[in-house]
């Protein structure tokens, strides 16, 4: 029984990941920008777009 339960708890982990990742990439890019729309596209990439404000800003 360890084996779903350890799998769950996984692929929780990778979903609050995501959601974070999203989160924090439309907030960076509606305070660089003001625009909805590229905040959406940006939710979209989520962690490509932190890395490279990270990396290029």
């Amino acid at each position: 029984m360890n084996g779903p339960r350890a799998y769950s708890i996984r692929f929780e982990g990778a979903r609050w990941g995501a959601s974070f990742g999203s989160a924090l990439a439309i907030a960076i890019s509606y305070t660089n920008q003001h625009s909805i729309l590229w905040a959406i596209i940006d939710g979209i990439l989520s962690w490509l777009y932190v890395l490279y404000f990270a990396l290029f800003h």
